[in-house]
């Protein structure tokens, strides 16, 4: 019980300066195309300590969120990669998304700072803030005479995609918030992780196809913390220990949900006398897992890795259980203590035949939702009837939503 006290006073008593935006602070996802397409889908809008769905916060006639020239910063696992900046709002159905300008750090654009935010600065030590960019969408850096010129009334009259409608953009008042964000830092692929393609699931892994989609978060705030990185450094030889605690710990909960099924599946017999068994008897058939990812996050600074496994298994073919294709997804959080111990924390098993029910979840990244300088897990929930985005703070060996989306067709 101390031990536990003491890990969540470790936990609690942070910086002083960790305080959680008030916002407007919004959170999204940037999907990059190798073909060089891009858009952002809106996740979650964080205003005066309250989320909302960010595609459909103010969404009159679009979503505050998506405003032509709003900045966002895209951040793998803390670490900023580069600027978005919104010029068209689209929408099919019940989906948003919007379409832009990308700038990637280490870039000629992206080196090449907008004038008018030094000017805005009232200390010279103190970081940049980036402001709504010109509506001219040849020239989405913010300056003085954007500034001084009035809103437009209307997003650029860019041809719409055939399979979506483009909307007018909302006018900006006083009362209105602008949504923005602060230091952009700069990103050197050569010194830092480079940006991996998205695989089966959704989690970042190595791809050379050409449809490769990169999934990044994106945030856009104005008086947020500044990017902290939440990636662990581990050795080759912490990473195998980790991969093999939380696989053994992966096929005890598969072979449970594999037995619940068959439960429910199996009609009840009639009660007989128990078979005794030998304690030479042979081991259960264990899951074969394909599609392993597993990652450590320090999502607190204080060097004590969150482990999430993202991973498919499915049971071997025997004489007394033949094959019947059902395919698990699996979802795996673990913490370790300080004695090196995983403990599971959180665990969703769904699969091919209860996506009606139970989604399946795929890690999209550590992100700093609230502005707190913690970090938190970001999950798309896939459904037989859509996706969704769930954000989870890690606390001891338990997660708390902190924001959980309504599943839509996009």
């Amino acid at each position: 019980m101390i031990l536990g006290q003491i890990g969540w006073a470790q936990y609690s008593q942070r910086p002083a300066e960790r305080r959680t935006s008030q916002g407007p602070r919004a959170l999204a996802l940037l999907e990059l195309n190798a073909n060089g397409k891009r858009r952002l889908i809106p996740i979650c809008i964080l205003i005066d300590g309250k989320y909302y769905d960010a595609s459909a916060y103010k969404a009159d006639p679009v979503p505050m969120a998506l405003e032509n020239g709003t900045v966002y910063e895209a951040e793998r696992t803390g670490t900023s990669l580069g600027l978005f900046t919104v010029t068209t709002a689209m929408q099919t159905k019940d989906s948003w998304w919007g379409n832009g300008t990308w700038e990637a750090n280490g870039t000629a654009k992206a080196k090449k700072k907008p004038a008018p935010i030094k000017a805005l600065e009232e200390d010279a030590d103190a970081p940049p803030v980036l402001r709504r960019s010109s509506p001219a969408p040849k020239a989405p850096e913010a300056s003085d005479t954007a500034k001084a010129s009035p809103p437009p009334t209307s997003l650029p009259a860019s041809p719409p995609a055939p399979a979506a409608t483009p909307a007018p953009e909302a006018p900006s008042t006083e009362d209105h918030p602008v949504l923005k964000r602060g230091k952009q830092e700069t990103f050197e692929p050569k010194e830092t992780e480079p940006i991996k393609p998205a695989g089966k699931t959704g989690a970042p892994a190595a791809s050379s196809k050409a449809n490769a989609v990169q999934l990044i978060p994106a945030i856009s705030d104005s008086h947020g913390p500044q990017p902290l990185s939440f990636k662990y450094e581990i050795t080759p030889e912490e990473e195998a220990a980790f991969r093999k605690k939380i696989l053994a710990m992966a096929s005890d909960e598969v072979l449970a949900r594999e037995k619940t099924l068959a439960a429910e599946t199996i009609p009840a017999e009639q009660p007989h006398k128990p078979v005794r068994r030998s304690r030479n008897a042979p081991k259960p058939p264990q899951p074969a897992f394909d599609n392993v990812d597993v990652h450590a996050f320090d999502l607190t600074s204080s060097n004590e890795p969150i482990v999430v496994l993202t991973a498919t298994a499915h049971m071997p073919q025997t004489a007394a259980a033949p094959a019947d294709n059902r395919e698990y997804f699996v979802t795996l959080v673990g913490r370790q203590d300080i004695y090196g111990d995983l403990h599971k924390a959180f665990v969703n098993i769904s699969d091919t035949q209860h996506l009606d029910i139970l989604p399946r979840m795929d890690l999209i990244d550590a992100v700093d939702a609230d502005g707190d300088g913690r970090g938190e897990l970001l999950f798309r929930q896939t459904y037989d009837a859509g996706k969704a985005f769930v954000v989870y703070r890690v606390i001891g060996d338990s997660v708390y939503p902190l924001y959980q989306g309504t599943p839509t067709g996009g």
